[in-house]
């Protein structure tokens, strides 16, 4: 063979092996600038890994992602992957805009969580790869615990207002701040097992969530809870507790990092124990996941990427970068990076080892499924607000929600 045609037969092989190699675009949402350095590393690690899968990430701002991510999708150009919240994968999915890839990681889904496979699956098909979770706990001043005679922090929902009330009774100190603004409302009913729809029709009007929201109602008229407590924002919730006013706080381990460097005389006196659950006995979590649009061809190169990035290698690299994220794989959470703290007196790696803990069977407690989300979600709000401040009988204040509820889901049928 003459060293001419030789060339040009490997200059051929070359061409195709390179047109073989699958180019796949992964859209995150605001990690850029702040977490380019591990997104970058992740990226470069995955392409050096194997030749038939290209990885490109891209970073989209959180106001424009979710419009971004419908536009590519209607134009029939997605990218591979998408990092969605449990919300938007729900609404995506219903309106058939994501690939179901149950046939795809049944090989792999066993390194998840029970806990995050649940919250990427709708109408009983896998939408996403658990990817980082934010596990709620509780992180409570231990002074003024002392000062009311609580001896333990509260485990269950009830005791969370047992404990409330006595803390208010002997310190004049606010007990907690429950999630009744329209950021979490739903979580209200969710952490305790009760339903808000059911067979198409709205549920929360029934005698168990009436019980729910009367005690809700009581501690509002005894002060166990803040009278601004429907308008009270995340920034609030640490403001509120950093400056001495309230006894506890239920949220993600990382606002102890705020605490600490706006309050340390209060993080001096906090202690950290897991988020109290409720009937459902789910601790609350906030799941982001990986899912392939609809249109994407190449659903195994986009799986084979997302698998890499959700791994346990990836998900510990991830979260040492943020320094505020959960890993969603069994493994990782059992890594000393987040275990270490367990037996800490510093209440932020405390929390990080106490929210470990809880990852496993922790949930994204919202309702998702709702055609009109934004306007239902503000009217339960508007009844909850009613309700619990006694302007309306809580019966009644549900009953008017559930009627707006159901003309809407009659719609949706």
């Amino acid at each position: 063979m003459k060293p001419r045609i030789l060339l040009s037969m490997l200059a051929l092989a070359v061409a195709g092996a390179a047109q073989a190699q699958t180019t796949v675009e992964y859209w995150s949402n605001s990690l850029s600038p702040k977490f380019d350095g591990v997104m970058k590393t992740l990226t470069a690690q995955f392409n050096a890994s194997q030749s038939e899968v290209k990885a490109v990430w891209v970073d989209v701002p959180w106001d424009s992602y979710q419009a971004r991510v419908i536009a590519a999708v209607a134009g029939g150009n997605p990218p591979g992957l998408v990092n969605l919240t449990v919300p938007w994968m729900a609404s995506m999915a219903q309106q058939g805009m994501l690939q179901p890839l149950d046939a795809k990681v049944a090989g792999f889904k066993q390194v998840y969580t029970p806990g995050a496979l649940a919250d990427v699956s709708y109408d009983g098909k896998l939408y996403g790869l658990p990817w980082y979770n934010q596990v709620a706990v509780l992180a409570y001043n231990k002074a003024l615990f002392d000062q009311a005679g609580v001896k333990t922090p509260p485990r269950t929902t009830a005791e969370t207002f047992a404990a409330a009330r006595q803390i208010k009774q002997r310190t004049g100190v606010t007990g907690f701040i429950p999630k009744l603004n329209e950021e979490g409302i739903t979580q209200v009913f969710l952490l305790e097992g009760l339903p808000l729809v059911q067979n198409g029709r709205a549920v929360f009007n029934s005698p168990a969530h009436v019980k729910l929201l009367e005690q809700y109602a009581r501690a509002y008229k005894d002060g166990s809870i803040p009278p601004d407590v429907f308008s009270i924002k995340f920034e609030n919730l640490i403001a509120h507790y950093g400056s001495g006013k309230v006894a506890m706080l239920n949220t993600a381990p990382s606002a102890l990092v705020r605490v600490k460097t706006d309050s340390p005389a209060i993080y001096a006196k906090t202690a950290v124990a897991p988020h109290p659950v409720g009937k459902a006995g789910v601790p609350p979590g906030n799941l982001f996941m990986w899912s392939v649009p609809k249109g994407y061809r190449n659903v195994d190169a986009a799986v084979a990427l997302g698998r890499f990035l959700t791994n346990d290698a990836s998900q510990l690299a991830f979260s040492r970068a943020t320094e505020t994220t959960l890993a969603s794989t069994r493994a990782a959470l059992a890594d000393p990076y987040f275990q270490s703290g367990a037996n800490s007196g510093d209440p932020a790696a405390k929390g990080r080892a106490t929210a470990a803990d809880s990852g496993a069977t922790a949930r994204t407690l919202v309702q998702v499924g709702l055609p009109d989300e934004s306007a239902m979600i503000q009217r339960l709000a508007q009844a909850l607000e009613e309700a619990v401040t006694g302007r309306k009988p809580v019966k009644q204040a549900l009953d008017g929600a559930v009627a707006y509820w159901n003309e809407r889901l009659a719609k949706q049928k």
